[in-house]
């Protein structure tokens, strides 16, 4: 009997650094057992995933393969996927009111700082796109190891939002 994949959407407010990173390293360390999305609550027109962000994925090995970013109403429509957990990683998208999310899913807040934010130069961000990209996949890697009885609907948002305090 094979389990059902969580699906984890994650948000930010433009949908270009944060959330497209952890999208995509959850996808990649998954293991079948989650299926990760992305979106923000206000992308700008025309938004992309941001260059660097997408450079230190590609570092890392993980693809980058169907990346965009799309604004979280796609996700609140009937014909979206039914979301497990949704997870707020800026604190800007964190304090927003959120669309409906059809079944109720667990909510939980993972915040990290804007590595595209400040006056540096490319090399100086690219290593804060790689610290950031870190602090995911270490948190990440924990909700991929927990078992399968902390991921039941009934555990999921508690379980989640212990995580948060491991920063």
């Amino acid at each position: 009997m094979t389990e059902k994949a969580l699906n984890v959407l994650f948000l930010c407010t433009h949908n270009s650094v944060r959330s497209i990173l952890a999208e995509a390293i959850l996808n990649h360390i998954g293991r079948g057992r989650f299926k990760a999305f992305s979106a923000g609550s206000s992308p700008r027109a025309n938004q992309q995933p941001n260059p660097l962000g997408l450079q230190v994925l590609q570092n890392a090995g993980i693809s980058v393969e169907g990346l965009h970013s799309k604004s979280w109403e796609e996700f609140g429509t009937i014909d979206a996927p039914k979301m497990d957990l949704v997870i707020t990683v800026c604190d800007n998208a964190a304090g927003e009111v959120c669309p409906y999310w059809p079944g109720q899913p667990a909510t939980a807040h993972w915040g990290y700082a804007d590595p595209s934010a400040g006056d540096a130069d490319d090399a100086h961000k690219l290593d804060t796109f790689r610290q950031t990209l870190l602090a995911l996949k270490r948190r990440l890697e924990l909700l991929v190891s927990l078992p399968s009885a902390k991921l039941e609907k009934s555990m999921l948002q508690s379980t989640a939002r212990e995580m948060a305090r491991g920063q």
